[in-house]
């Protein structure tokens, strides 16, 4: 009998490596002779380069650079265990927990650390990235990071323009003579699970903007300038940004990125899956085991229980894929017509979670020895 454990990590209680194990240790109580693969999973979300370094045994490695507020942080980024593949997740330089709630502002809060980071991984000679571009405080549309990356935006006096959204107003022309070299051999994945455009009702601006720090007088600013800015990329270097599904993650990052960098917008859960060869573990499987923390009616929306699912079904037709979670949620139904066969909470009764939390991976191992007894019969 094969098994493969595929979970995402229990957000505040455990890494996903960490439920993996839990779950494999409940299952060879019942099932000692079968095979065990453990995957660890992640959507792009928080958790992901854990998962992606602990799948592939990588190596972690820490930075400083310019916050989104120009003092200094540390950032990360991380290697998968190929040593080729750069792992970045850009909140770690630019994101909007740096910053305190009463001095966020996305007029002035930048890309450019996020930039260094990249920066620094290319001086190094690395070509291939996965980048997740979640949880920023900016709104820049990846004008700082070009600039980290030697990308020399212009006013009309051929100055350079003040970093931030507000430096865009000024911006006259972009020069990539200096643009660092190697970015037209690298590749860029872009962990990305937002449709919105650039800018417009719908953008970057008016949607993400207030989170940031942004009132209903400032987004109209940020909005217009964002705008101006994709024309002037359009112009300089011939590629039309603002109305990708995607462009306006991260407050524009993900226009950036298609502008300044070889880079291809994906599902954050496609990504992990490609990464992790999860399509490969699940050759030949009998029972799959998921979960995450949350399990509800949105969890087919990209998220790591049902790629996982919906991928086992496809290359194992007749293997049976279990999930487990620590709370499940309304409107589930929907989710075993898609091809979950069991759905399984693992609070063991009424508690606070503030109790439960700590006590996640034995709960992971009493309800995966549970099922797997009953799976025995």
């Amino acid at each position: 009998m094969k098994i493969v454990i595929a979970c995402d990590s229990f957000k505040e209680a455990i890494s996903a490596k960490q439920a993996c194990y839990a779950i494999k240790k409940g299952i060879e109580q019942v099932f000692p002779d079968a095979e065990i693969v453990q995957v660890p999973m992640a959507d792009g979300g928080e958790g992901t380069t854990e998962a992606l370094i602990d799948a592939s045994q990588g190596s972690y490695h820490r930075i400083q650079v310019q916050g989104p507020l120009g003092d200094e942080v540390q950032a990360r980024y991380d290697l998968l265990g190929d040593g080729q593949t750069a792992v970045i997740e850009m909140a770690s330089a630019s994101g909007i927990h740096l910053v305190k709630k009463e001095n966020r502002n996305p007029l002035l809060a930048s890309t450019y650390g996020t930039g260094q980071v990249i920066k620094t991984c290319l001086d190094q000679g690395i070509r291939s990235f996965i980048l997740g571009i979640g949880g920023s405080a900016t709104n820049d549309g990846g004008a700082g990071m070009a600039q980290a990356l030697g990308y020399r935006l212009l006013d009309k006096k051929g100055k350079e323009i003040a970093l931030g959204n507000q430096g865009l107003a000024h911006l006259d022309r972009i020069d990539s003579y200096s643009a660092h070299p190697a970015l037209a051999e690298a590749r860029f994945k872009v962990a990305c699970d937002v449709n919105n455009p650039l800018y417009g009702p719908q953008g970057a601006s008016a949607v993400f903007g207030p989170q940031k720090g942004a009132t209903s007088e400032m987004i109209a600013h940020l909005d217009a300038n964002l705008e101006h800015f994709s024309r002037i990329i359009y112009r300089d270097l011939g590629r039309e940004v603002a109305h990708v599904a995607g462009a306006g993650a991260a407050g524009g990052l993900g226009a950036g990125l298609l502008a300044f960098t070889q880079a291809e917008l994906q599902r954050g859960i496609d990504i992990v899956i490609e990464t992790v060869h999860l399509k490969e573990a699940l050759e030949g499987v009998d029972i799959c085991f998921t979960g995450e923390g949350q399990i509800d009616h949105q969890t087919q929306y990209g998220k790591t229980p049902f790629g996982v699912m919906r991928l086992a079904k496809k290359v194992a037709p007749q293997s049976k894929v279990i999930a487990l979670c620590g709370s499940v949620g309304k409107e589930i139904e929907n989710l075993y017509q898609l091809g979950f066969d069991g759905i399984f909470s693992i609070t063991p009764g009424p508690s606070s979670l503030e109790d439960l939390l700590p006590d996640t991976q034995e709960n992971l191992t009493a309800s995966s020895r549970a099922i797997s007894q009953m799976l025995l019969k």
